[in-house]
């Protein structure tokens, strides 16, 4: 589960997960509900694969969202399906989506960077527990 929340000029995202690797994978399907405000209607049309090296979970929740920042500005893709595997090496991600269609997705926010502000991921005694401020 994921939500948002505000924080000055920017905007917070608070992950909640049983475990590891779904709390990535809402971290992904989070960020991106910043960008576009019908997630839903984004089709699982065009898949990549992510493979993002670290051990560290706040610096590996850090580039992980900062590479589907870099994935959506260059190529204009957006995401709505998330597969993530943690590992003590880092992570892989398959991840869906589709190019960018400004007649059918509702932009929400322009994101322009993840930041380190506040980026904490915490085992909790029910799972986990993940919070980014990023900028827009």
């Amino acid at each position: 589960m994921y939500e948002v929340f505000e924080h000055t000029a920017d905007l917070g995202l608070r992950i909640t997960a049983l475990d590891l690797n779904n709390l990535f994978a809402q971290a992904g399907k989070g960020f991106f509900s910043l960008v576009v405000e019908n997630i839903a209607d984004v089709r699982p049309l065009e898949h990549l694969t992510i493979k993002i090296a670290g051990q560290d979970l706040e610096y590996l929740l850090f580039d992980w969202l900062n590479e589907l920042l870099y994935i959506s500005e260059t190529e204009h893709l957006i995401f709505s399906e998330f597969t993530v595997t943690l590992n003590e090496t880092g992570l892989t991600a398959e991840i869906s989506g589709e190019k960018l269609d400004p007649s059918r997705h509702i932009l929400d926010h322009e994101v322009k960077a993840i930041t380190y502000h506040g980026l904490l991921v915490i085992k909790q005694e029910n799972g986990w527990l993940a919070e980014v401020i990023v900028d827009i």
